[in-house]
């Protein structure tokens, strides 16, 4: 029976967007920084990413990245080390993001949306997507429209079709977290700006991207709703089950 190796591969984290839903206060505070249930957004994330075990995250940024390293640091406060891979001059979208970032990423990662909030167990869906034998898994969730619009077709452990928009058959939707192999990537050109979407979508189509069904609701704070939902959520749960001693 094959073994989970003790160590899980790096997360990265999506948090180069402008945040223009949740405007005007994402004018000057990223949206990763927004303050959660007493404390920032992306330390609710970091505690939770070591509790699950991981070790190494990367933090995509480019909007106001400069106040992300001030808060998160080396990251040693969260018993994580983080390292920051930046844009540059002009935005590179999400696909872009982590085109540029592979060299800190090594040859398999998570992805993980900067505005999600995801308690689900990593070593289980790190198990299920090296089981899969394919270069990408994406975890899902039976939606039926209650969190968004559903934009995710499964079939036989398969994602056989992703889109921004629904279409009739879909029921799941992206819950949020996804693995892939380098390789993914490695086609694309560096530096240059695509979105994340597109990949998975070619994935999808040519039947190369495992699907991980999970049950538990995801939370985010993409929208005022989603904060406001978030923030209840955070705020009733027990402080010790969303910090970790480093």
């Amino acid at each position: 029976m094959w073994r989970l190796s003790e160590c899980l591969p790096p997360v990265a984290i999506l948090a180069g967007g402008l945040g223009t839903r949740m405007r005007p206060t994402t004018e000057w505070v990223p949206k990763v920084l927004l303050p959660v249930a007493g404390e920032p957004f992306l330390g609710h994330q970091l505690h939770l990413l070591a509790q699950r075990g991981v070790s190494d995250v990367v933090l995509c940024c480019g909007y106001l990245a400069e106040q992300i390293a001030r808060y998160a640091g080396d990251g040693s406060d969260f018993g994580l080390h983080l390292h920051y891979s930046r844009d540059g001059a002009s935005p590179l979208g999400t696909g872009g993001a982590l085109r540029h970032a592979l060299p800190m990423l090594g040859e398999e990662f998570f992805v993980l949306y900067g505005d999600s909030y995801l308690e689900v167990d990593l070593a289980e869906v790190y198990c299920a997507f090296v089981q899969s034998g394919l270069p990408a898994l994406m975890t899902t969730l039976l939606n039926r429209s209650r969190w968004g619009a559903n934009n995710v077709r499964m079939r036989g452990g398969l994602v056989t079709q992703y889109g921004c928009d629904s279409s009739p058959g879909m029921e799941y939707i992206d819950y949020g977290l996804s693995l892939f192999r380098a390789e993914v990537f490695a086609s694309w050109p560096d530096d240059a700006a695509f979105p994340l979407t597109e990949v998975q979508s070619m994935l999808a189509a040519g039947k190369r991207m495992a699907a991980f069904e999970v049950s538990q609701r995801f939370y985010e704070i993409g929208s005022p709703s989603g904060l406001a939902e978030t923030e209840a959520y955070l705020r009733s749960q027990p402080r010790r089950l969303r910090e970790t001693t480093p």
